[in-house]
């Protein structure tokens, strides 16, 4: 029995927006940040959808790799 995953729909919004798109990130950011809320909010779900998604704050994310 599979089990489901909390932000495949997300995932797939994602992947239809970029496709839509021409694989413009800044015309997808909507979906893209929804997904992140998801993750979030199921980091303890062990969520393929999730895995490798960063859920840091864009601007946070940025400033962590500023750093390193």
């Amino acid at each position: 029995m599979s089990r489901k995953e909390p932000c495949q729909k997300q995932a797939c919004d994602i992947q239809k927006c970029l496709q839509e798109n021409l694989y413009s990130e800044v015309r997808c950011s909507h979906v893209i940040e929804a997904m992140r809320r998801c993750c979030a909010a199921h980091a303890r779900s062990d969520s393929v959808s999730c895995s490798g998604f960063n859920t840091a704050e864009p601007n946070q994310s940025q400033n962590q790799q500023n750093q390193q």
